[in-house]
């Protein structure tokens, strides 16, 4: 076999010199021969270090920079990011190695020194287009958004049949509240890309969040009659194993835009629509694990049978299992946990659609009262007596309603605490730690960003679980686990004044996302928990 080297085009003198290994690694390069091209970059650089360096500066540069690139393509990061800073150091008019090592420090996490960086390529070429592209992408993020939107309009004024830009332009208008014109830009770019499923279904989610139904129906039944499913390849070829997502739009599914981003696995999502019929032998010789995404008991009571019999109709392995997911609802886990020890789980009642209140039930006010189906806080209320517990059910007599005990978990200082974990396999990690001056306490509604001794107890909480919960609240969770029996779920949780742990909500249905450019402290923490599921999904592919 011919070796890289003595494969160059030699000059008459027959030692090759820094530019014919140059031009040699190159062609390497374009042929896709990547570890030859590295080879012979780096036998430039070693011959460069014996000639007079003022003869071979720019092509020094040119090695270091072609060197990056092809570790790049190798995804050895690190090798590529000191290529890229020596050849800046030699020549640092070199606008691509400003924008590529931004890549570089994207692809890390480190995003606001990608940002510095794309801003110095554009400080030297403000033409640049790689540059602002991928600045976009930065900017969208760190949740920069209103800058992003106007670097995307630039763009797009230059180039409107972009179809990617469309699309990013339309997450970002999503994201800014501006939902008429982010279903426009999806649609737009639908029309110039008809082969990009996941615009499709953006339109579809859209209009569901407006409000919308009919449109929204008509749009997700266009998507799967386009693209019944919506495949998102791996980061590596071939994949590491390939997974089929059961999704039900219009019910609650698990939150995975952030877990299922940059995976080694290939991800198919299967919209589960009204007359879902999908191809069964098919589904499965393109999978190798099943993830069951509809996580709401309340909302999926109708989809979760057909979740079921695609699910086992498979034959692979199921994550979140469809039978187990259907006895979660607050009511059941209510009763499943009502004995572990050390917790205190407050009592559940379910009122269905057109009842009242149950004969003999005994109330103690206040009491909590809520419309099933809802999270976050919505159509949910603390009651101070019976009139008003009444007029609550009467209010929302078209849904199922849940009466559920109050428990003052309030600490010592005044402040209410709602710790989140979440429950990966055999892994409890935390999330997140809520700190607010109200018993109904949403993260993002709080003023953790405000005050920096909340985000000082939150960092310790995420750093140092063990430290907040005694091994007897570790067990207690561990309980938890065993009795849900979910693969992946969430819990919200407190501590009450005698040290007991409260246990809020339990499901699968809990946010876990990398959105918290206020708040980077999260960010490690947050990554384990991804590391975790990419793990756990893995392992039960893999059957271990």
């Amino acid at each position: 076999m011919t070796s890289p080297l003595t494969a160059l085009a030699l000059p008459a003198a027959g030692t090759p010199s820094i530019a014919d290994m140059l031009r040699t690694g190159r062609e390497y390069y374009r042929r896709g021969e990547i570890k030859p091209a590295i080879a012979v970059f780096q036998a430039g650089l070693a011959l460069a270090a014996t000639t007079s360096i003022g003869v071979v500066v720019d092509g020094v540069a040119d090695l270091h920079a072609a060197l990056a690139n092809a570790f790049m393509l190798c995804d050895d990061i690190g090798s590529a990011a000191e290529n890229y800073k020596a050849a800046l150091r030699i020549a640092p008019h070199l606008v691509a190695c400003w924008c590529n090592l931004g890549i570089v420090h994207q692809r890390t996490g480190m995003i606001q020194d990608a940002i510095s960086l794309y801003l110095e390529a554009l400080r030297r070429n403000p033409g640049h287009r790689p540059s602002r592209t991928n600045l976009v992408q930065a900017l969208t993020a760190t949740r920069q958004f209103a800058i992003a939107r106007t670097l995307l309009l630039e763009l797009i004024e230059e180039t409107p049949d972009d179809a990617d830009l469309r699309s990013q332009l339309g997450k970002v208008c999503f994201e800014l509240g501006e939902t008429g014109e982010a279903v426009a830009q999806f649609e737009q770019a639908v029309a110039l890309a008809p082969g990009q499923a996941e615009n499709f279904y953006w339109v579809g989610a859209i209009r569901q969040a407006r409000g919308e139904q009919e449109e929204a129906e008509a749009a997700y039944a266009h998507a799967a009659q386009v693209h019944p499913i919506l495949r998102r390849q791996a980061t590596q070829s071939p994949p590491a194993f390939r997974a089929l997502a059961l999704f039900a739009p219009f019910v609650g599914n698990t939150p995975v835009e952030y877990l299922f981003r940059d995976c080694a696995y290939q991800t198919s999502i299967l919209s589960l629509l009204s007359g879902c019929r999908p191809d069964i032998a098919l589904l499965a010789r393109e999978a190798d694990i099943v993830v069951n995404l509809v996580s709401d008991a309340d909302q999926g009571t109708e989809v979760l049978p057909l979740a079921l019999a695609i699910a086992r109709g498979l034959g692979k392995p199921v994550v979140n299992d469809p039978e187990k997911i259907r006895s979660t609802t607050r009511d059941a886990t209510a009763l499943a946990l009502a004995d572990v020890e050390g917790c205190r789980v407050p009592r559940t009642v379910r009122i269905a659609a057109g009842e009242g209140l149950p004969d003999g039930f005994e109330l103690a006010f206040p009491l909590l009262a809520r419309q099933a189906g809802m999270h976050g806080g919505d159509v949910f209320e603390k009651l101070e007596d019976a009139a008003a517990l009444v007029s609550f059910l009467a209010a929302h007599a078209d849904h199922d309603r849940y009466m559920i005990d109050y428990i003052d978990y309030r600490s010592a200082d005044g402040f209410f605490r709602k710790y989140r974990f979440l429950f990966v396999g055999e892994e409890i990690l935390p999330y997140h730690l809520a700190i607010g001056d109200d018993w109904k306490l949403h993260r993002d509604a709080t003023e953790m960003g405000a005050h920096a001794w909340m985000q000082a107890e939150e960092e310790h909480f995420l750093r140092a679980p063990e430290q907040v919960f005694s091994p007897r609240h570790t067990a207690a969770l561990r309980v938890i686990r065993d009795r849900i029996g979910l693969d992946y779920f969430g819990i919200d949780c407190g501590l009450d004044p005698d040290g007991r742990l409260v246990v809020f909500e339990v499901n699968a249905s809990m946010l876990v996302h990398d959105q918290n450019p206020e708040f980077p402290y999260k960010d490690p923490y947050i990554r384990r928990i991804k590391v975790a599921f990419d793990g756990m999904l893995a392992r039960i592919a893999r059957g271990i």
